[in-house]
């Protein structure tokens, strides 16, 4: 399968033209850190499935907040609904976040975040990482869950194991999305 991951930089997207080209799942911005909710997501979130397409959330962990608010965030945006693809938790260097916390308290953080957003999901999160936050942390190491990797134009070759989602290319441009767009393509 294939499909993309998009937030509110990509302005109001064209759903059915996005599944016309190929498309067949995305993963929308729904939060990030304990309070920013993005101001897209309800409306990608409702068109995203009237098109056709499978759907996920993922939210923007920041090395700022606390897994409790985080996760307080997110599940006050995202509705707990059946037939929707695992959250995911976005772990990467960039934001408006310097802090750098060690790696013990970072695990905790996260093992928190996903202890209440998987309850509130009934599933198990994907870790979507960036390779030099996992070189930094190790995150792959120490929480078994499934990967989502960037590896842009060839598989990502980081992890403990292998990616369940490899995102190919960061500026895919296509029918119903303005300017360049994340294409993923998932395992079967």
């Amino acid at each position: 399968m294939q499909g993309v991951d998009v937030s509110h930089h990509q302005g109001a997207i064209d759903w059915p033209a996005v599944r016309r080209a190929g498309a067949s799942f995305a993963y929308i911005k729904a939060t990030e850190g304990g309070d920013h909710r993005d101001n897209r997501f309800a409306e990608n979130w409702g068109e995203a499935r009237a098109a056709g397409l499978r759907r996920g959330a993922y939210h923007f962990f920041t090395l700022c907040r606390s897994g409790t608010d985080q996760a307080r965030n997110f599940i006050a945006t995202v509705p707990a609904e059946p037939d929707t693809l695992p959250p995911a938790v976005d772990l990467e260097f960039v934001g408006n976040c310097a802090a750098r916390p060690s790696r013990e308290a970072l695990l905790r953080e996260i093992a928190t975040f996903l202890e209440r957003v998987e309850a509130h999901a009934g599933q198990h999160a994907i870790l979507y990482v960036l390779e030099d936050f996992d070189a930094h942390y190790r995150v792959t190491e120490a929480i078994d869950r499934p990967l989502w990797l960037r590896g842009l134009f060839r598989q990502p070759r980081y992890g403990a194991r292998p990616w369940t989602i490899w995102q190919a290319s960061a500026f895919r441009h296509m029918r119903g999305v303005r300017g360049g767009v994340d294409w993923n393509v998932m395992r079967p």
